[in-house]
């Protein structure tokens, strides 16, 4: 017979499990304004990109499309094409962001260019990394959003 195991110490380290809630602390900042510096380098033709492809596609298909197309039927009451279209551009555009930061470019930063691997030297825990990095996502759908809104501006839409 075997002896019974002898129970973990009350003060023994949880083991991690995938399924645990973060623990959260405003040490994700830091890491959150390191992408921001960097990314500020890029901001100017990141900024073009975010005016460009809402501006072709709002001016090809809803100016041009959208006089064949005319008005759409929204519940009880019609709206132009290219207002049908431009609430569908802000959303697509913000998934697109968001998505292709969070995974994309985290996964660069994570497994590429070894960025974790340096800033997980520091006293930092995984979890303030990726809570950075979810809001470093959700900045940068903000800021392709407030562009969009800017170029839906312009056009007067």
């Amino acid at each position: 017979m075997s002896p019974a195991p002898s129970p973990a110490p009350t003060g023994a380290p949880q083991q991690p499990s995938a399924w645990r809630a973060p623990r959260l602390s405003a040490r994700c900042w830091p890491v959150f304004l390191r992408n921001l510096l960097v990314w500020r380098k890029l901001a100017i033709p990141s900024l073009v990109g975010n005016i460009a492809e809402p501006l072709m596609w709002l001016v090809a298909f809803g100016y041009g499309m959208g006089a064949l197309v005319g008005r759409i039927p929204v519940g009880d009451q019609t709206v132009p094409y290219i207002l049908f279209l431009a609430s569908g551009s802000i959303c697509m555009s913000a998934m697109n962001a968001a998505s292709f930061e969070a995974l994309y470019s985290a996964f660069s930063r994570m497994h590429v260019q070894k960025t974790w691997d340096g800033i997980m030297n520091a006293p930092i825990s995984l979890d303030d990394v990726v809570l950075a990095e979810m809001l470093w996502a959700a900045f940068k759908a903000l800021f392709t959003v407030t562009a969009i809104l800017g170029v839906m501006l312009a056009l007067s839409i």
